[in-house]
């Protein structure tokens, strides 16, 4: 659930984010770990988010929450993807990139082999490479 914060009190820094492969996040790991690696990435994009853009209102535990205990519906899962696509394309402005990711295909790709989170991922990726040499964790400028 993403809302925004008035412009009067927008933050003009965030936090880098961790860059990640996208093969790796999408088969590798959770393969590894027999799916929970899904999980952690999806609890840490959510925070990184969130440290990054203060203006997204993003609940890291209860987005994951999501998947865990509602994982089973099919509605909820959807919609959590869906928002995680407006936060990242929220991210892509606030690093001054055009607003590539698309929602409707975070949810639309969770039905071919999981490929939601590869692209969800290499979506993320663009942002951090915004901001070239920056560490995980330092602070960075936002462009909006």
């Amino acid at each position: 659930m993403t809302k925004p914060i008035p412009d009067q009190l927008a933050p003009t820094t965030g936090l880098a984010m961790k860059r990640r492969g996208p093969v790796a996040v999408w088969l590798g790991l959770p393969l590894i770990t027999l799916g929970i690696y899904h999980l952690v990435w999806y609890y840490k994009i959510h925070r990184e988010l969130r440290d990054y853009d203060r203006r997204l209102s993003l609940s890291p535990g209860g987005s994951t929450m999501v998947l865990i205990f509602l994982g089973w519906t099919l509605i909820a899962p959807l919609v959590s993807y869906n928002n995680t696509g407006k936060a990242i394309a929220r991210a892509q402005k606030a690093a001054g990139l055009p607003e590539t990711c698309s929602p409707a295909v975070c949810w639309l790709l969770t039905f071919v082999f999981g490929l939601n989170i590869w692209y969800m991922q290499k979506q993320l990726n663009l942002v951090v490479d915004a901001y070239q040499g920056a560490q995980p964790g330092t602070e960075v400028k936002l462009a909006a």
